[in-house]
């Protein structure tokens, strides 16, 4: 050993010690975890930003010590379940924020102990071939050609108008005023003219105003529809944009980072018809997919369009490297470093099969729909509508817009209960997102009656 070498080095998680110096570790993560749960005793912790961030700060302490802490793990662990907002309490349903499935996290604990990376065949060798095998059979199901792993509908979104762009040699977006916040981002990165923002009654594109706006403007021209909106989960007449689309010339592309998941139910999947004719689909399945998070795809319908993103570095993807047959795999996203997201996404699919997925997408809907009906026939309540996935809008009956951003705030610092907001129709609602499929209809009426308790509580 030479000077100054540490005497005892700490363990890795892979290699042929890997597992044994895992299962240690492992039950101080879980019971941490546990720890972390019952000291928060809800869905959120209570007190607030600055009562989070204290508990937090007496937790971690002096974030780089001269000499390490051998209990660091535990302790952090616990502080971080113990201030997180839980997406598997049935009262946290602000967002879209799913409850990831327990064996979608396990095999993400493989990922994270081999460490893949999706840069080079070499970094990657058995897990490029899974995510090859795998975004085929996802883009398929969606009715598309090819699929791209992304982090999520943001970079989705944002590599749909670059393959448009390098495709038409430039385009201009059209998109609703109901249109994910992230794709007139992407058109403003990506250098594109200010988009053009049409109408959306009642919180979906409206056909006529695409009609009318598509006949005035030259092309080349994008169209992004959504299928599921982030305030209601409202889908776009799909169908009928698809038809606009073709018969003016324009490329479609398909926002479905909420509702694509309907795609494994048979009940619900005839809500995407139309998803077949775009361009480009965005996917997430850490939504209705029940994925931790990152778990995002784009489906292209056109596969040699990915051309676009074809890069060349020597050391990764050097010519006679992939004439003997290494897999090129820079250009299958714009990040270099990729983590295996694909596996935990493999796992699942194989492990519940589509049938399995379908019912967690029925049972989520169902569960909406129920809330919905509590909702209505509740005097004290004002429902915006019947949900069209899994999304709820409420507000009390006889509240103002501060009344009710006020309520929502006071369960947020009690810690009772997490919901988010939307307006629609120039009102403030409530916004209930049902993705844990082991909510009950008990949880249901039990979140209503926080409501009415924290309307009840507000000062005057």
């Amino acid at each position: 050993m030479s000077a100054g070498e540490p005497t005892s080095l700490p363990p890795l998680a892979s290699g042929p010690t890997g597992p044994d110096a895992l299962r240690p570790l492992l039950d101080t993560v879980l019971d941490a975890l546990a720890a972390g749960h019952d000291e928060r005793g809800g869905p959120l912790p209570p007190g607030g930003p600055d009562a989070v961030a204290t508990r937090v700060a007496d937790a971690l302490g002096d974030v780089l010590p001269d000499t390490g802490d051998p209990d660091a793990l535990r302790t952090l662990v616990h502080a971080l379940a113990a201030g997180s907002a839980d997406p598997a309490d049935p009262l946290c349903a602000a967002h879209l924020h799913c409850p990831p499935l327990a064996v979608a996290a396990a095999a993400d604990l493989a990922a994270s102990a081999l460490n893949p990376s999706l840069d080079s065949w070499d970094q990657a060798p058995a897990a490029s071939a899974l995510e090859a095998a795998v975004t085929r059979t996802l883009a398929r199901t969606a009715g598309l050609a090819d699929a791209l792993v992304t982090t999520g509908g943001t970079e989705s979104n944002q590599l749909a108008l670059l393959l448009a762009r390098e495709a038409h040699g430039g385009v201009r977006l059209v998109c609703g005023t109901n249109a994910h916040h992230s794709l007139p981002r992407a058109a403003w990165l990506l250098g594109l003219p200010d988009p053009v923002v049409i109408p959306a009654p009642g919180g979906t594109l409206d056909p006529a105003a695409l009609h009318q706006t598509l006949t005035a403007l030259p092309g080349p021209l994008l169209v992004a529809a959504t299928a599921g909106t982030t305030d209601a989960g409202l889908i776009d007449p799909l169908p009928e944009i698809a038809g606009l689309c073709t018969a003016h010339g324009a490329r479609l592309h398909i926002d479905a980072a909420y509702g694509g998941g309907l795609v494994f139910s048979d009940r619900h999947r005839d809500r995407l018809a139309g998803l077949e004719a775009a361009h480009t689909v965005t996917l997430d399945l850490h939504k209705l997919g029940w994925q931790p998070i990152a778990a995002g795809l784009l489906a292209v319908a056109r596969p040699h369009e990915l051309t676009a993103l074809h890069q060349r570095a020597d050391y990764l993807n050097a010519d006679d490297d992939t004439d003997a047959g290494l897999p090129d795999l820079l250009g299958r996203s714009p990040r270099t470093s990729r983590r295996p997201d694909i596996l935990k996404i493999a796992v699942t699919l194989k492990a519940l099969g589509r049938s399995g997925l379908g019912a967690l997408a029925d049972q989520v809907c169902a569960r909406a729909r129920e809330f919905a009906a509590l909702i209505r026939e509740h005097p004290g309540f004002d429902l915006y509508d019947r949900p069209a996935i899994s999304t709820v809008l409420f507000r009390p009956a006889e509240a103002d817009d501060d009344t009710v951003a006020a309520v929502r705030r006071r369960l947020l610092h009690e810690g009772r209960a997490v919901l988010g907001r939307a307006r629609l129709d120039g009102r403030l609602w409530l916004k209930a997102t049902v993705l844990n499929p082991h909510t009950r209809p008990d949880d249901l009426t039990h979140l209503l009656k926080l409501v009415e308790i924290a309307e009840r509580s507000l000062p005057g």
